[in-house]
């Protein structure tokens, strides 16, 4: 919000636009400027100058906060810095309409691209019909119908900030995801293993230790390592461990928007025409090589925002 104060100065009074904000560590940042009258706290120009100097004071406030290296450079914290930015002023200027038809949409195209990661063989226009007009395509198979009304379920724990990173939530996301589809929820009761992949997954016995243990990781780590880094470890330790029966893919993918939402940055979403790429850097990971998987996922959240959420509000 724009404050329009009037100062004097050696006798003369001036007019300044003032607006605030506050960074992520909750202090307040004030900025004024200068402006010859009224309406020109309103005016576009001044609301770009404002927008860049929140812009850097976000940037200034990450590098002091973030350590660099050879995937989160200086100028990736910075460039991530400013769409966190970008996407607060566009979620703020919508509607209440529009706000639940962008987070709509995101969900339709988030849980075809998921749901087609796994082999799921409905089509985009199936999904579509499926979420928005509440019709089942005809031949379709139902497991696959009920994945995608489930995704829409967990997406609206998602969204309504419902979601956290805790034992008691994800287990929650992942009995939402395979309701009605014959999986067994919570923790696994058999060993499971993963295609494209040569990694061991956690023996049964050992998952409530290792989940514990990451989850504690993540609370101790979520104020000193990069969100990208963080959700990228995060994701590369869940599939590894593979707690549950069925559903970890799907799961997992929902939780790296989770940590990314908690940060107030954009979620992203892993297109299908990735999925060779998406599991080739996971596989890295197994090896211990989580740079490949951070590159990957800072890749899909810069295009999520440009190729989305800047499209969809350029037509509004």
């Amino acid at each position: 919000m724009v404050a329009v104060k009037e100062k004097s100065i050696s006798g003369r009074n001036y007019l300044y636009a003032e607006y605030s904000f506050r960074l992520p560590d909750k202090s307040i940042k004030k900025i004024s400027k200068l402006i010859k009258n009224k309406p020109d706290a309103a005016n576009e120009t001044t609301k770009q100058y404002f927008i860049a100097k929140e812009k850097k004071a976000y940037q200034t406030w990450a590098l002091k906060t973030y350590s660099e290296d050879s995937i989160i450079t200086r100028k990736i914290i910075e460039d991530i810095e400013e769409l966190r930015v970008e996407y607060k002023h566009i979620t703020n200027r919508l509607t209440k309409p529009q706000f639940e038809d962008i987070i709509d949409r995101f969900t339709i195209n988030f849980t075809y691209e998921s749901n087609a990661i796994e082999g799921n063989s409905l089509t985009l226009k199936d999904v579509m019909l499926i979420l928005k007009e509440n019709i089942v395509p005809k031949g379709k198979n139902l497991r696959e119908i009920y994945e995608t009304k489930n995704t829409r379920i967990a997406h609206n724990l998602l969204f309504s900030n419902k979601l956290k990173i805790n034992r008691e939530s994800i287990i929650k996301l992942q009995s939402t995801l395979v309701k009605d589809t014959g999986i067994n929820t919570g923790f696994k009761k058999l060993p499971n293993f993963l295609l494209m992949r040569n990694v061991k997954t956690s023996p049964p016995e050992q998952v409530e230790t290792e989940m514990k243990k990451l989850i504690d990781w993540y609370n101790n780590s979520k104020q000193k390592i990069h969100p990208i880094k963080l959700a990228a470890i995060f994701h590369s330790r869940f599939e590894q461990i593979h707690p549950f029966e069925d559903g970890n893919g799907r799961t997992g993918r929902i939780l790296i928007n989770a940590i990314l939402l908690e940060h107030n940055l954009p979620p992203l979403i892993i297109r299908k025409t990735m999925r060779t790429t998406y599991f080739s850097a996971l596989e890295a990971s197994d090896k211990g090589h989580t740079l490949v998987l951070e590159r990957f996922i800072i890749d899909k959240f810069k295009k999520t925002f440009n190729n989305f959420f800047k499209i969809y509000v350029k037509y509004l």
